[in-house]
């Protein structure tokens, strides 16, 4: 898998609700962040939503993005996290 610097592994984990894709999906469009792949389940009223996404059309810093994603996620009562994909894969290397 090519990596690349803009690309960013969003996760959004917690009690299911209703509007969680509708909040991040709208946030992430208002700063131009492009969602590559998307992978989303419903297990026994939890949520868990994986998102692949490129920030190249942001022009807000990965910070920013991380942070007010971080802080949508505590209004609806969800943890959601951010990692630049580079990391993400090293962490999660076998």
């Amino acid at each position: 898998m090519e990596t690349s610097a803009n690309k960013t592994i969003i996760t959004v984990v917690g009690k299911d609700t209703v509007g969680i894709i509708a909040k991040v999906c709208t946030y992430l469009a208002n700063n131009r962040v492009n969602v590559m792949d998307i992978s989303q389940t419903i297990v026994q009223g939890f949520f868990n939503m994986m998102m692949i996404v490129d920030l190249s059309g942001t022009e807000k810093p990965f910070a920013d993005i991380s942070k007010e994603l971080a802080q949508i996620g505590e209004e609806i009562g969800v943890d959601i996290k951010c990692q630049r994909e580079e990391i993400f894969e090293k962490m999660h290397r076998i």
